[in-house]
């Protein structure tokens, strides 16, 4: 029995202290209500005004400033210098109605030596009666066209006087795919030492030019290139020119518009070229002396020839060395040493992988007869 009351007296204890806490609670809550409302805060009186005025306090201006220099804005304060503007001036031209005339065309090129030497595309002075340079200071100068060479499309210029700067050239057979590059140049020709970043998408591409030949082995890039770009460089994060931008294609074949889809020469075919100019006055290639027209399936079956791909010798130049070893008009060349002409290699991509003086053997077919002849190649300027 003394369990139960025990129990009982334990919950009446339990009850009370819950009730007393209630209460306590509300009385509480009751006197700072009724503090909220009686008690206000103490009023200061105002001073009294002065007949002198006091003087407004200084107002403090922060300003925060971040100095801002990455690789490429070094790179680019670097190469920008060297870097001009290359305004060819047309000839006139014989209309129907009197002269027209010949205007101006403008690209880009960077200069490579202290003697004043300077890279450009081939197309951007081809044909101009005279060339002159823009500096990036502003300044213009007359530029004289040592040579050109159509089928890497690079030509080489010379100013003279003392030039602001030089640029290096890189080793564009150690770029890889992914690698930043800058592209520097006079987009439409008005806005000079134009910026612009981007990728080596790939490398040892080939474009076909419509002109019977490819350009090989160019650098594919999505850094934005524009008319007026053609001869500018393309540069590595080390300050190196590893190419010269010369091309865009902006439609395939289908007709689909494309995107950043830019090409460059690779600076060491710059090398190579521009040494042989310099020296030369022109690029040494290989010399066959034919004049020829390109056979391709469609025109096979027009013609009911007898091979789908190759050159048709239309003539042989006297004294070359196709007349030295009796190829004639009428002959059809399909292989050049161990290279065959096909779509993807041109004739004049087949022959320049030889060199003047090479010793080769010449297939070709003559009435249906498959031939093959003796040469050594000569040289071509």
């Amino acid at each position: 029995m003394k369990r139960p009351i025990l129990l009982l007296a334990l919950l009446g204890v339990l009850v009370a202290a819950t009730l007393c806490g209630a209460l306590g609670g509300g009385l509480v809550a009751y006197y700072f209500f009724q503090n909220q409302r009686t008690i206000t805060a103490p009023v200061t009186a105002l001073p009294e005004p002065s007949s002198q005025s006091s003087p407004t306090p200084a107002a403090h201006l922060f300003v925060q400033t971040t100095q801002i220099e990455t690789t490429i804005t070094q790179v680019v304060e670097k190469v920008s210098p060297a870097v001009v503007t290359v305004v060819a001036k047309m000839p006139d031209q014989m209309g129907f109605f009197g002269v027209i005339p010949g205007g101006t065309s403008s690209g880009s090129g960077f200069i490579i030596s202290r003697e004043g030497y300077v890279i450009t595309n081939n197309h951007v002075v081809d044909g101009a009666e005279s060339v002159r340079i823009v500096l990036l200071s502003g300044e213009d100068r007359p530029a004289q066209v040592v040579g050109q060479d159509r089928f890497s499309d690079l030509a080489v210029l010379k100013i003279e006087g003392e030039v602001p700067a030089v640029v290096t050239l890189g080793d564009s057979d150690a770029l890889r795919p992914g690698e930043t590059v800058i592209a520097i140049g006079s987009p439409l020709g008005d806005f000079k030492n134009s910026v612009t970043v981007g990728v080596i998408s790939a490398t040892g591409r080939t474009i076909d030019t419509g002109e019977g030949y490819y350009l090989e082995g160019l650098l594919q890039t999505d850094a934005a290139i524009n008319q007026g770009n053609s001869g500018g460089p393309l540069v590595n994060l080390a300050g190196e020119v590893v190419g010269v931008n010369t091309l865009i294609v902006r439609t395939s074949s289908s007709g689909v518009t494309v995107e950043g889809l830019g090409f460059a020469i690779p600076s060491n075919t710059v090398q190579a070229v521009a040494t042989q100019i310099i020296e030369k006055g022109y690029v040494s290639r290989p010399f066959l002396g034919v004049r020829w027209q390109p056979i391709n399936p469609t025109l096979a079956k027009q013609y009911n020839l007898p091979v789908e791909w190759g050159i048709y010798v239309s003539e042989v130049i006297q004294g070359s060395p196709a007349e030295a070893a009796g190829i004639r008009p009428g002959d059809i060349i399909t292989r050049i040493g161990d290279l065959a002409i096909d779509a993807n290699h041109p004739f004049i991509n087949v022959l320049f992988n030889f060199k003047p003086g090479d010793e080769v053997i010449i297939e070709l077919v003559r009435r249906s007869r498959t031939l093959r002849v003796n040469l050594t190649l000569g040289e071509s300027r």
